[in-house]
C-alpha cells in the first residue's frame, strides 16, 4: 500500500488539510498526519481539530510516496522545525511526490527545494517564491519534477488530480 504523509500544525487551512487527506484515502493510500509532536490535537484557522499520528522526526522518508503541506498559517510554524525541512528534502530525494498549496511553499522554500522549479502559491508569498529561485506560474496547479503546487482552496480539485497523477508514475 502506498503511504502519504500530511503535515499538521495550528492554524492550518481546513480544506487544504482535509480534502487531500480524504482524497488520498479514497485513492488507496495509507495516510498519516505528522507534526512536531505525536498525539497532539492541532486546531485549524476555523477551529477544526486534527490529531497528529506521528512526530515528524519519526517518519521514515524512504516509506513516503506522497507528502503534503497544507496552507493557512501553519506553514509559517512548520518551516521553523529542522526535522520538518529535513523530511521534505529527504522525501523528495527518495522519489516522493511533494505537494503544497497556498502559504505551504514557505516550507519548501525553507527546505531548499524550490530553486529552478516552476511553482505557484497564494499571491501574498509570490515574492518569497521568486526570491528563492523558483519561477512563479499563475495556474491552479503547477507540476515540476514531482513537486505539485497550487494557489488557494478553490484549486484543490486540480491540485489533487495532479498529485494523484504524479503518484501513479511512481
Amino acid at each position: 500500500m502506498k503511504k502519504a504523509c500530511i503535515f499538521v500544525e495550528n492554524m492550518y487551512e481546513d480544506m487544504e488539510f482535509w480534502y487531500p487527506y480524504y482524497r488520498l484515502q479514497e485513492a488507496g493510500f495509507e495516510v498519516i498526519t505528522a507534526a512536531p509532536e505525536k498525539g497532539i490535537t492541532y486546531t485549524s484557522k476555523h477551529g477544526y481539530p486534527a490529531e497528529s499520528d506521528i512526530a515528524v522526526s519519526k517518519v521514515n522518508p524512504g516509506e513516503i510516496d506522497v507528502l503534503i503541506v497544507p496552507g493557512g498559517y501553519a506553514p509559517d510554524k512548520l518551516r521553523r522545525y529542522p526535522e520538518v525541512l529535513e523530511l521534505v528534502r529527504k522525501s523528495y530525494e527518495n522519489g516522493a511526490v511533494i505537494g503544497t498549496i497556498c502559504h505551504g511553499p514557505w516550507v519548501f522554500i525553507s527546505a531548499g527545494v524550490t530553486k529552478g522549479k516552476k511553482m505557484t502559491c497564494v499571491t501574498a508569498i509570490k515574492d518569497d517564491l521568486v526570491n528563492s529561485g523558483a519561477e512563479y506560474v499563475n495556474r491552479e496547479a503547477v507540476v515540476d519534477s514531482r513537486i505539485v503546487t497550487s494557489r488557494t482552496p478553490a484549486d484543490l480539485p486540480a491540485f489533487m488530480k495532479a498529485v494523484l497523477e504524479e503518484a501513479e508514475k511512481k
